[in-house]
């Protein structure tokens, strides 16, 4: 048995599909199909129900446990090796939610880059919930998140940056000149709102159903710099970390605080626990701890 055919039966486990499988893995789906006959000759179970669907058996589930638990440590052996071999080269993939943007992040890429001009940086852009999935699965290998996961058998975890949510309004909104707004003020407010795969949307809306309300949401968004033009068009209110609200340089536009809002955006590095780190990861955490 092979590691890339425990690689082909991984993919196949996951996509439930060999024909996905191929396609992911940039190969034929007869060099698929081969390797997983492969290796169920070789245990002498079949791992795939093969029907209209496919479907691991239980012989296949046992196998994946077990296939992902090799794959992990070849991954941290290889990884190992190359940094013996390639000392301050390689390369970082890190996820960050499009919110972050270059306020919050800027300054720590910059200088890493300044001290290892040799390490390429892949930058992804999704939400942290999407983060977290891929750094368990290993397709990240470090990511910034908004509030830090609670699964700490799986992630090791960094808190970097912790900072309070503002209403942005347009400046003639009936909010305006108000220094005691409240969450339940904002009930039924039309809202531009973060999309659900975030973990701040869900940290908003919990704190609106605690008060037995709930914003009227209009538009969802990713991008921060729409979510501003929205408000700017007048088409609703919107929640924005204050150090994006506080630097916004338009007229129309007025950041305001909420009294009794415990929502705040938690920006939080996460890696996999257990999980070899290569010299690049490792010193890209160390400092982020500065």
């Amino acid at each position: 048995m092979e590691i890339r055919h425990l690689e082909h039966f991984t993919e196949v486990a996951k996509q439930l599909s060999f024909t996905k499988a191929a396609a992911s893995l940039h190969v034929s789906q007869p060099s698929i199909s081969k390797s997983i006959k492969q290796i169920e000759d070789e245990l002498g179970v079949p791992l795939f129900y093969r029907s209209k669907q496919l479907e691991l058996t239980d012989a296949g589930e046992a196998v994946l446990v077990n296939a992902k638990k090799v794959l992990l440590a070849f991954d941290s052996m290889t990884a190992e090796l190359s940094d013996l071999t390639a000392i301050k080269k390689g390369q970082i993939k890190i996820g960050i939610p499009p919110i972050i943007g270059a306020a919050f992040f800027s300054s720590l890429i910059s200088r890493f880059k300044e001290a290892y001009p040799s390490v390429t940086i892949l930058l992804t852009e999704v939400g942290s919930k999407r983060i977290k999935q891929g750094v368990e699965d290993g397709s990240l290998d470090v990511g910034m998140v908004c509030n830090l996961p609670l699964q700490k058998e799986k992630f090791e975890t960094l808190p970097v940056i912790k900072d309070p949510l503002m209403l942005i309004v347009p400046s003639d909104h009936r909010f305006t000149g108000m220094d005691n707004l409240t969450i339940a003020d904002l009930d039924k407010e039309p809202f531009i709102m973060y999309r659900d795969d975030f973990t701040l949307y869900d940290r908003i809306i919990e704190a609106f159903e605690k008060r037995g309300c709930y914003p009227n949401i209009v538009c969802q968004s990713s991008q921060k710099d729409f979510m501003i033009e929205m408000v700017e068009a007048k088409l609703g209110i919107a929640l924005l970390p204050d150090k994006i609200a506080l630097s916004i340089q338009n007229p129309s536009i007025t950041a305001l605080r909420i009294v009794d809002s415990e929502v705040n955006l938690e920006l939080g590095l996460i890696w996999k626990k257990d999980k070899y780190l290569s010299f690049a990861v490792r010193e890209f955490i160390k400092l982020a701890r500065c």
